[in-house]
């Protein structure tokens, strides 16, 4: 029974100094004990620099850079950070940051949820800020906005942190490729003729964008084909254009390494319209006009391919400008060692600025037609929606596209739950009758 008695006692000295090294090794004993850090086992980074936008405040440039969150010097600055869950979850949440010098309070929004931090860190440290409850599927953020600061700025934060269970399988953000992550998913309609025999010379859409929709950074694609694209831009808060452009076949990203003979050449262009060349994504020809096109108002586009007798294709686009009443041209290009009508029509929504990317965009786009090289016109109702790596590749899951008001649309940017499978086919009513056109008055 002696012997039964000390077995036990020392089991409970055991158990008690377990307790008192693991009190001691989570500081529960310390005096001033520090905010508390993140497991040391934490299962996933999610860089700031490619999934954060500062969502309200004045001075947001270069807030987010390269290095995360940075050059953070304005309170009134609310920097969000998006993640997207597939499934149902329970998440830790920390941040991977440091200061420069003193401390700094950090409050931070998430889920319903605030919680105030105090980070007196000067290198990077993991830092809890909470736990959420995944419910549904979609978008979730953290908000986190400076309160107090000794230092020049609130804090460099590198990741947001977490943990219990969570992977790349079920939590997806942009963990590569910063640039095209943050410009957001691009999305296409390709525009199905089912006229195989047929060489089509012309096509002709319309395109509508809504009040609201327009953002900086927005090309609203109407008219793309195999060689190049047509459509409208917002280009900042004072300049809107249409641009044309026509891909060299020579295939670079410069266009002064482009051969003479493999150069896109100028055959016309309309009044007021810039004419040059482009890069960085293939190169080739570009013409553009700047023009205040306006949302709610509904724009014609007309693209017209011919192939000649010495290998060369000649590309030409107008617009119908609605305040004149007449089409107007936009550039006419000659693409060498090429010989083809229209293929591969297309429409596309993209954004090309990446501090937009958390913006909401939509187009719409109407009564397609194509003529073939005898003057037939035949109508288009049916496409297919796909989209870029980025969407494929589930770095982002904003996007969608389909049939709305007897036309098509598309939509991407703003982290909202739209989503549409990639590769879906559409059919909308062909309501329309043939477009008028004088083309005998076409210059």
């Amino acid at each position: 029974m002696r012997k039964k008695n000390k077995i036990t006692i020392m089991r409970q000295s055991l158990k008690f100094i377990l307790i008192l090294l693991i009190c001691f090794q989570s500081g529960l004993f310390a005096q001033n004990a520090p905010t508390k850090t993140a497991p040391k086992h934490v299962k996933l980074s999610i860089p700031t620099a490619g999934n954060s936008w500062v969502v309200s405040g004045s001075n947001t440039s270069k807030v987010i850079n390269s290095r995360g969150i940075s050059n953070w010097t304005n309170s009134d600055n609310i920097i969000r950070t998006y993640f997207y869950v597939i499934k149902p979850c329970r998440l830790t949440l920390a941040i991977d940051a440091k200061i420069e010098t003193g401390t700094s309070v950090i409050k931070c929004s998430f889920d319903g949820n605030t919680k105030t931090i105090k980070l007196a860190n000067t290198v990077f440290k993991p830092v809890q800020i909470g736990s959420m409850i995944i419910m549904q599927p979609g978008y979730y953020y953290v908000d986190m906005q400076g309160m107090k600061k000794d230092g020049k700025t609130f804090a460099q934060i590198k990741n947001l942190l977490m943990d219990d269970g969570a992977d790349n399988s079920f939590i997806k953000f942009i963990n590569e490729d910063f640039y095209f992550g943050r410009r957001g998913p691009s999305v296409h309609l390709f525009y199905q003729l089912q006229l195989p025999e047929k060489d089509i010379e012309w096509f002709y859409n319309e395109v509508e964008v809504k009040e609201g929709q327009d953002v900086i950074g927005s090309f609203f694609m109407a008219n793309g084909f195999n060689e190049g694209y047509f459509g409208i831009q917002v280009i900042s808060p004072t300049e809107r254009r249409f641009l044309f452009s026509v891909w060299s076949p020579f295939k670079t990203n410069n266009p002064k390494s482009i051969p003479e003979d493999e150069k896109i050449k100028l055959m016309k262009k309309g009044e007021n319209v810039y004419t040059g060349e482009f890069g960085n994504e293939g190169s080739g020809g570009q013409s553009y006009l700047r023009y205040n096109w306006k949302a709610n108002q509904r724009y014609k586009f007309l693209l017209h391919c011919k192939p000649m007798d010495n290998n060369t294709t000649t590309y030409t686009a107008w617009f119908f400008n609605p305040e004149t009443n007449e089409w107007k041209l936009i550039a006419s290009f000659m693409r060498p060692k090429t010989n083809t009508y229209l293929k591969g029509l297309h429409s596309f929504l993209e954004n090309f600025i990446p501090d937009t990317g958390n913006i909401d965009r939509k187009c719409g786009y109407y009564n397609q037609w194509v003529i073939d090289k005898e003057g037939n016109w035949f109508p288009i109702n049916k496409v297919l929606m796909t989209a870029d790596n980025t969407a494929v590749s589930q770095r982002r899951f904003d996007f969608s596209g389909g049939t709305e008001n007897n036309g098509f649309y598309l939509r991407m940017g703003g982290f909202t739950n739209y989503n549409t499978t990639i590769y879906s086919k559409f059919v909308r009513l062909q309501t329309e009758s043939i477009p008028i056109i004088d083309f005998d008055k076409l210059k």
